[in-house]
């Protein structure tokens, strides 16, 4: 078995890695595409299943719907999303990229967030609980359980905020 100081290093050092490539991979984004990189993920799945719902592209990037209409709104202001109501259920919003958002989709980088997402779902449930469950002892050590999640290089959080992990 490892010394104590030899895993705290390890552990530090895969923080470190896991902020580098978050920031790189953002940072890239931004350059590329001049979007953030949640934008720009939920354009590549517009690109690969449209219109959507913006019910169902919340659910696809783990996002709370309030908070994907935020995305959405900036996409729309730059006029690569366009949002119709259905006919059928007045209630129902569609999501769709323009032509200028395919335009700006193709060649972009490759967007963290969907790395992430995709790495983790391949994951059995066992492994999924042990992740979460070290990184809810991190949050605990940094006592960030109350602090609203953030979007990646972004100043959108996520609300509401889900419970915090790990309270007893």
């Amino acid at each position: 078995m490892k010394s104590k100081p030899v895993m705290v290093a390890e552990i530090v050092d895969d923080i470190r890695r896991i902020f580098q490539v978050l920031t790189e991979q953002s940072r890239k984004v931004e350059c590329e595409t001049s979007l953030i990189g949640s934008q720009l993920w939920v354009m590549k799945l517009l690109d690969e299943t449209s219109p959507m719902r913006v019910s169902d592209l919340a659910r696809r990037t783990y996002l709370h719907p309030a908070t994907m209409v935020g995305l959405l709104d900036r996409l729309e202001a730059k006029e690569l999303v366009r949002r119709t109501r259905s006919e059928e259920d007045r209630r129902v919003v569609h999501v769709d990229l323009t032509a200028q958002g395919r335009e700006a989709v193709k060649n972009s980088p490759e967007v963290v967030q969907d790395l992430l997402v995709n790495g983790l779902e391949a994951h059995t449930d066992l492994t999924l609980k042990k992740i979460s469950e070290g990184l809810g002892e991190i949050v605990a050590i940094l006592g960030a359980q109350d602090v609203p999640p953030q979007l990646f290089m972004s100043s959108l959080l996520n609300l509401p905020k889900r419970a915090a992990r790990g309270k007893k």
